[in-house]
């Protein structure tokens, strides 16, 4: 039986360690190793990964839905391994395409049995993953173009929208309408987004912006 080949990006040295020494006890061959996903996937480039344990948040400030994105494109299933505090963060990954949340919390049998299950292309139902589906059934994500994401993400993280047009090289006033009809379609989902603070709760909601929502 080919050994199953793993990999894992988590921006804690600890962790990475600890799940080497687990690859070793389980029969996995661990083919990757980092704490960013750049990194990861050039560790991996050549290698037949099928399965890759990712962290929630890293901190090179890259958005999950991306470093998820990445991955599923790489070929491999994704667990995310987290301590499973941010719900909007897991929603994203989920919906990037993620295979299944496993909580840091969990014993590491747990984790080495999610492995096995994602390898072989197995839907995992697990409690983290089956409520946070449950919970996003009712959930209005608003439909954004790649331009109203971009003004959004600079807005709501603090910049005025002056500010905005020039990183963007927009006119001002381009920069409102699109903030003006972003706040638009968050109001249709019954999202309201009247303030910059609002924005800003929405931003984070929808994985657009990683921060503590307010």
């Amino acid at each position: 039986m080919e050994t199953l080949k793993v990999a894992i990006v988590d921006d804690h040295e600890a962790v990475r360690l600890g799940f080497a020494g687990t690859c070793q006890q389980s029969g996995f061959e661990l083919v990757g190793s980092a704490a960013t996903v750049d990194d990861l996937l050039l560790q991996i480039s050549d290698k037949d990964c099928a399965v890759v344990i990712a962290d929630l948040s890293l901190a090179d400030g890259s958005l999950v839905q991306d470093n998820i994105e990445r991955l599923v494109d790489f070929g491999a299933a994704v667990l995310i391994y987290s301590i499973a505090d941010k719900p909007p963060l897991m929603r994203s990954a989920l919906r990037a395409g993620a295979t299944a949340i496993v909580s840091k919390s969990r014993p590491m049998a747990t984790l080495i049995e999610a492995i096995s299950l994602a390898a072989q292309g197995i839907i995992i139902n697990n409690a983290e993953t089956s409520a946070l589906i449950d919970a996003d059934r009712p959930f209005k994500e608003v439909k954004l173009s790649d331009r109203e994401r971009e003004v959004l993400s600079l807005y709501a993280s603090g910049m005025s929208l002056k500010q905005v047009a020039y990183q963007l090289q927009i006119k001002p006033s381009s920069a409102k309408e699109h903030i003006d009809r972003v706040r638009v379609k968050y109001a249709k989902l019954g999202r309201e987004a009247a303030t910059k603070v609002d924005l800003f709760r929405r931003a984070v909601e929808d994985g657009i912006l990683q921060g503590e929502l307010l």
